[in-house]
């Protein structure tokens, strides 16, 4: 017999979902509480099932309401639910989901598709077949239900509907898809296109068996009147250029030509579908052959899509000026992540490698509106097109620039500026005729009165920061830093934090031209510190550290330190430290120790010491929780589940106690010993002495955590440059967990361990000779890899030289094996001392190993001719080498070897060896 409710029990469940809308939160309290005990009867689920499909006369609001509780229920304990009570509520889902109420046939499809989720998709096979059934059905309520249910099972298990663990359904379902492409209710196609969207970027076969027919009914709904089935046409196309672009190309030009009209659509959602087309389209070999005819109507489009729309001005509060005593909420404080030490050399003609990924462009500054909306993609697309085509953009551009940028509507100039800023990496060879000009008159926006086109004229500005710092420093770098200081101390928040942001920029391009400015400089960003909110001082932190890092140890000068070092040390002490905010503090400070040096030795020890502190601290904080856990799941005379069940408990009952540390503060403090080591060389040497920094270093470099042991490796590195005195005790324990980490997975740590190795060889000299072959095999092993980072290249190349240099007899058999790649890899470099070891390493392996170097010899004379000065000791090397192999070949084949030079390498051999 059908199950029935108790009318006791249904009156009681009614007035808890009644009470459940209540906004007094001791109400909900009490809800809470007498859900967790209904929850102990199985049939509770029936009652709410019951009250979601069968009880009519309730209001829908809380009809529905009980379908999401038994939705959340679903998902927590699904797995306990008695099988008559699971079977009664998926009989009763699919009996129902034609209800005229489209609350709820939505909350129904919610509801199916938990279900589903929950591994059930296998043990309910009827649901698929019946669904499918029901999308025939005469009643519109059943068909758009069953649509609804679909679209959110095809959203939710994409993969497993592809599959053969379900006889692969698509088979079916995808053709039964397509032919309500064509349906009467603009609802019925719109969840048709999507239900087949989901398949398209896995490649689905059961689609691309169907592919020219799915594009085709594309095609045919290109002019449909509803929004929504537009919006999901232009979200298709878009994602068949990435997968099925073959398909596309015969029709690309009417393609494009639908796409500038969807782009200009009424409907916002609909245009911003339309435009990530162009930024798709940016990305494939096509582009420019298939978009080249179209710029004269593209451009114009996206610069319009580029103006704030009147709801963009009001979630921004565009009409509010001042602002800055307005404390934050915490909500607009993004979370910062720390981004490990990594070490890397200087290049010719440029500064040293950040990593291999680079910082990603910003293409907007209003972060705070964090969705992505037609102005930022427009924007994106403009700054992608304009890579693609470079100057051949700027006469589509430089007509309608003139007329925005001196608009007297502020919406419409501030749009300009941001064009301006998109184009200036694509374009910036076309545009320097045009900056001499347009300079002061951005650098006069930064005045506007407008909060808004003062903060997106210091994007633009940071924009171009290349080319005003190329210019004689009184041209513009002088106006735009004494503006951009200005705006630092605005009083609208926005502006602070793009003035602070473009600042960075600045300081990054202009390094030591600031020099002479650095007291104006710090007079202002130590002024920001007592007016900033929370938000920007995370900023102005950044702004300090960039400063720092650009113009090095100029800064140590008394009356500099004097200014910057009270507030700093001030926040310092201010902070606790489980305070995420110490992390930007952390890594302001660690440039400031750097640049400093000496100058920082009043301030080490405190700094010094807390930092240890923390390391220490988290340390303990994960082998307390390690112990706790391997202590429980210990017990053997406990099931496995009560066992998990009295952690989580625990947990929950003392979260603090036996929560996995947060490891980002042992690595912020690792970073921030290592600007003190590199910062103040041997006068670190007795706070190494006063610490257990080397027992704990060993325990960092064996964590589990990649990003721990980079830390850590670095700040060996750099403690064995500064006081080897403290590290040689511990090298016979370090250099096999250094030897473990050369494991090319991980760059970064494999990179930094590279490098780690190569100074503790400076210093072993001969005693390193026990420890080469523990590491040597690696090292050969990355520099021969493919696709290796150039960083990582670069580091390995020095260390093998410095291997050589110090145990030549180990090294020097493997010569054939790496002189190629390390020639190759160290070309680039300039001249220091990490490169003269290595070369010399190299000249010391050759003298052992001659016969190694014969089939790569070219390589050899190409690295040699990189030196611009090398010093006169090893210069004699390289001419000895040179001459040998030149007397030993004799000279006409010597003549026909050189033959195969370069005239540029020709003429620098004969010039600085005479060979």
């Amino acid at each position: 017999m059908e199950w029935q409710p108790d009318e006791q029990g249904l009156q009681q469940v009614l007035q808890l979902l009644k009470d459940s809308q209540s906004p007094d939160t001791a109400t909900q309290r009490a809800v809470q509480e007498k859900l967790e005990q209904l929850n102990q009867f199985p049939d509770f689920n029936n009652y709410l099932i019951f009250v979601l499909t069968s009880l009519k006369s309730e209001d829908e609001p809380t009809r529905s309401l009980s379908g999401l509780i038994l939705k959340n229920n679903v998902k927590a304990h699904y797995q306990s639910f008695p099988p008559t009570v699971a079977d009664f509520i998926k009989r009763e889902c699919l009996n129902n989901i034609g209800d005229p109420s489209p609350l709820i046939r939505a909350t129904i499809g919610i509801l199916i598709t938990t279900i589903a989720s929950k591994g059930e998709l296998q043990m309910w096979p009827e649901l698929l077949p019946q669904l499918c059934n029901l999308l025939n059905s005469e009643d519109y309520n059943t068909c758009e239900g069953s649509f609804g249910a679909l679209q959110k099972i095809c959203e939710d298990s994409s993969e497993l509907l592809d599959s053969e663990a379900l006889n692969r359904p698509l088979n079916i379902m995808i053709p039964k898809f397509l032919q309500f492409f064509k349906h009467c209710s603009p609802k019925i196609r719109s969840h048709a296109i999507a239900c087949v969207n989901q398949f398209i970027i896995g490649r689905a076969q059961a689609l691309m068996d169907n592919i020219d027919t799915f594009i085709e009914s594309l095609f045919a709904l290109a002019g449909d009147e509803d929004s929504e089935v537009r919006k999901n046409v232009c979200r298709a196309l878009v994602m068949l250029l990435e997968v099925r672009i073959d398909r596309l190309i015969p029709h690309m030009h009417s393609i494009i030509q639908y796409m500038l009209q969807r782009t200009q659509d009424p409907d916002e959602n609909v245009a911003l579908e339309a435009c990530e087309f162009w930024l798709t389209l940016a990305e494939q070999p096509i582009c420019k052959e298939a978009l080249s005819g179209h710029l004269v109507q593209l451009i114009p489009i996206l610069v319009n899509g580029m103006k704030y729309s009147e709801i963009d001005i009001i979630l921004l509060k565009g009409d509010v000026e001042e602002d800055e005593a307005v404390p934050d909420s915490e909500q607009d404080i993004k979370p910062r992540f720390h981004k490990s030490r990594t070490v890397t050399l200087q290049h010719e003609g440029g500064e040293g490698e950040e990593g291999e990924e680079g910082d990603e462009d910003e293409d907007d500054d209003d972060d705070t509106l964090s969705d992505w909306n037609l102005r930022k993609c427009s924007a994106a697309a403009l700054d992608v097109l304009a890579n693609v085509f470079r100057d051949e953009l700027l006469p589509h551009l430089l007509p309608l620039l003139k007329g925005l940028l001196f608009h007297h509507d502020w919406v419409i100039k501030e749009s300009g500026i941001l064009v301006l800023g998109a184009i200036a990496e694509g374009c910036m060879q076309g545009m320097v005729p045009y900056l001499p000009e347009l300079m002061p008159h951005l650098i006069q926006c930064l005045c506007d009165k407008k909060a808004l086109v003062r903060s997106i004229a210091c994007w633009t500005l940071s924009r171009y920061a290349h080319w005003v710092v190329s210019q004689p420093p009184d041209a513009h770098l002088k106006p735009l830093m004494t503006e951009l200081l200005k705006r630092i101390l605005d009083g609208n928040k926005r502006v602070q934090e793009a003035a602070c942001s473009a600042f960075a920029t600045l300081e990054e391009e202009a390094c030591t031209e600031l020099v002479p400015y650095l007291s104006f400089i710090l007079d202002t960003l130590v002024f920001a510190f007592g007016k900033y909110q929370h938000k920007n001082l995370l900023i102005l932190y950044d702004a300090i550290g960039t400063l720092a890092d650009s113009v090095g140890h100029h800064l140590n000068q008394p009356e500099y330190i004097q200014k910057l070092m009270p507030p700093l040390i001030a926040k310092w002490n201010e902070l606790k430290d489980e305070d995420k905010d110490l992390f930007p503090l952390l890594e302001c400070l660690s440039s400031v120790a750097t640049a400093l040096q000496s100058g920082f030795l009043p301030y080490c020890e405190p700094v010094y010491q807390r930092c240890v502190t923390l390391v220490q601290k988290t340390l303990a904080q994960a082998m307390v929780s390690r112990a706790q856990l391997g202590l429980f799941l210990g017990f053997s005379m406990l099931s496995c589940s009560s066992a998990w069940f009295s952690l989580s408990q625990m947990y929950s009952q003392q979260p603090d106690q036996y929560e996995a540390p947060d490891k980002d503060f042992m690595i912020v403090a690792l970073d921030l010993l290592s600007g003190l080591a590199e910062g103040l060389g041997a006068h670190v040497d007795t706070l190494v002495a006063r610490s257990n920094i080397m027992t704990l270093l060993f325990q960092c470099m064996q964590d589990t955590m990649p990003e721990v042991r980079q830390s850590s490796f670095a700040l060996l590195g750099d403690l064995t440059k500064a006081c080897f005195l403290h590290v040689k005790p511990c090298i016979a324990e370090f250099m096999p967990i250094l030897g473990t980490n050369l494991n090319p997975e991980f760059i970064s740590v494999c990179n930094n361990a590279t490098w780690a190795i190569g100074e503790v060889c400076m210093q072993m000299g001969v005693e390193m000779q026990p420890y080469v072959a523990m590491v040597l095999n690696q090292l050969v092993e990355i520099i021969n890899r493919p696709n290796t980072p150039k960083t990582l290249l670069e580091n390995t190349a020095i260390t093998i030289g410095r291997l050589g240099y110090v145990c030549p007899q180990e090294v020097a058999p493997l010569l054939p094996q790496f002189i190629r790649p390390w020639c190759t890899s160290l070309r680039n470099i300039r001249d220091n001392e990490e490169k003269d070891s290595a070369f010399r390493g190299i000249c010391m392996m050759i003298g052992v190993n001659p016969g190694g170097v014969v089939q790569d010899f070219i390589f050899f004379c190409d690295a040699v001719a990189s030196w611009v000065n090398p010093k006169d000791d090893l210069r004699d090397m390289f001419y000895k080498i040179l001459h040998g192999f030149k007397e030993q070949v004799g000279d006409e084949n010597w003549q026909q070897f050189s033959e195969q030079f370069p005239p540029l390498l020709k003429e620098r051999l004969a010039a600085c060896y005479g060979v």
